[in-house]
C-alpha cells in the first residue's frame, strides 16, 4: 500500500514537474524572442564560428520550439477577437504556398528539356560533356546532368506540396468524411492538422536539420548536443560542404537536397497552420464561407469539366 501510495506521488510529481517546466518554457519564449531579434550579432554574424554555432544550436532547439508555439497562440487567439484578421493569415499563407509553388512547378518543364539536351548530346553529337553559358561556360560530364534532375524533381516535390494542398490536388483516401455533415469535416481538418501534420512536420525538422549541418561544417554537430558544448567546437569548426557524387564524374550539389527537406518540412507546417485556420473560420461560419477567398488555379473557360482533376 505505501509502495503504491509512494508511485502515485512519484507519478504526480512528475506531472507537475512537467508542467512547470512547459509552462516556464511558454513564459521564456516571449523574453528568448525579443533578445534574438535585438542580438543578431549573437547568431546571424558568420564570421564568427561561435555564431555559427548557435545558429545550428536554436535552429532545433526547445527555445525554438516554445518560440513558434507562442507565436502560433498569440496569433490564434487576436484571430479568434478578429475574423478578419484571421483571414488575413489564411490569405498570406496560402499565397505565398501559392507563389512558390507556381515558381517552382517550372521545374518540371526544365527537367524534361534537360533530358531532352543529354539524349540529343549523347546520341547525336556523341559528346561526352555539355558546355552552357556565354563567356565563363558551365561545363560538366553528360553523366552531371543527368544525375541533375534529379534536382529538378526535388524542387517540385518540396517546394510544391504546399501549393498542391490549396490547389486540391492531393489524394485524398475517404473513408468516412464525405458522410458527415460540413462542420464535422471542419473538425476533422482541424484535428488532422494539429495532431497530424504539424507532429510530424515537427519530428522532420528536428532530424532534417542536423542530418543538413553535418554535411556542412566539421565538427559534426548533433541533437543531443548543449550549446556549450557546440561553443567548444566552434573552436575547430570550418566550412566542409558535401560535394560527393554517386559517380566519379556525377552530380556533386547533394547538400541542397538537405537544404529542401528543411524548406519542405517548413512549408508544410505554415501549410497545416493555414488549414487549421481556414477550417476554424469555416466551421465558424457556416458553409458561405466555404473556399473565401482560395486562390486556385483554372485550365480556362470551357475547361469547367476538369477543374480539380488536375
Amino acid at each position: 500500500m505505501e509502495n503504491e501510495t509512494a508511485s502515485a506521488g512519484d507519478a504526480f510529481g512528475a506531472v507537475i514537474d512537467g508542467l512547470v517546466w512547459f509552462i516556464t518554457n511558454l513564459g521564456m519564449s516571449v523574453y528568448n524572442f525579443f533578445y534574438a531579434i535585438t542580438h543578431p550579432g549573437l547568431w546571424l554574424d558568420w564570421s564568427d564560428k561561435q555564431a555559427i554555432m548557435r545558429f545550428v544550436y536554436y535552429g532545433a532547439s526547445v527555445e525554438f520550439f516554445f518560440v513558434i508555439l507562442t507565436s502560433f497562440l498569440i496569433l490564434t487567439a487576436i484571430g479568434i477577437w478578429r475574423s478578419e484578421i484571421m483571414w488575413g493569415y489564411v490569405r498570406v499563407l496560402e499565397g505565398f504556398a501559392n507563389t512558390v509553388g507556381r515558381f517552382f512547378a517550372w521545374a518540371g518543364l526544365l527537367m524534361v528539356l534537360q533530358q531532352i539536351i543529354i539524349v540529343f548530346m549523347q546520341r547525336i553529337f556523341t559528346r561526352p560533356d555539355i558546355s552552357i553559358g556565354f563567356g565563363i561556360p558551365l561545363q560538366f560530364d553528360i553523366s552531371w546532368f543527368g544525375e541533375e534532375l534529379k534536382l529538378y524533381n526535388a524542387l517540385v516535390v518540396c517546394l510544391c506540396m504546399s501549393y498542391t494542398f490549396v490547389q486540391g490536388g492531393h489524394v485524398r483516401v475517404d473513408l468516412i468524411y464525405s458522410a458527415v455533415s460540413f462542420r464535422a469535416k471542419k473538425v476533422i481538418d482541424m484535428f488532422g492538422a494539429i495532431f497530424f501534420m504539424m507532429p510530424v512536420a515537427v519530428l522532420i525538422w528536428l532530424y532534417g536539420w542536423f542530418f543538413l549541418w553535418r554535411h556542412l561544417i566539421v565538427p559534426n554537430p548533433s541533437a543531443s548536443d548543449t550549446l556549450d558544448r557546440l561553443l567548444n567546437k566552434a573552436r575547430a569548426l570550418r566550412w566542409n560542404v558535401e560535394t560527393i557524387g554517386f559517380s566519379p564524374n556525377g552530380f556533386n550539389g547533394y547538400f541542397i537536397f538537405k537544404i529542401l527537406l528543411c524548406a519542405f518540412t517548413a512549408m508544410v507546417f505554415l501549410q497545416a497552420i493555414a488549414i487549421f485556420y481556414r477550417s476554424l473560420l469555416e466551421w465558424r461560419e457556416g458553409e458561405e464561407s466555404e473556399n473565401k477567398y482560395l486562390d486556385r488555379d483554372s485550365l480556362g473557360e470551357g475547361e469547367e469539366a476538369y477543374e480539380g482533376t488536375h
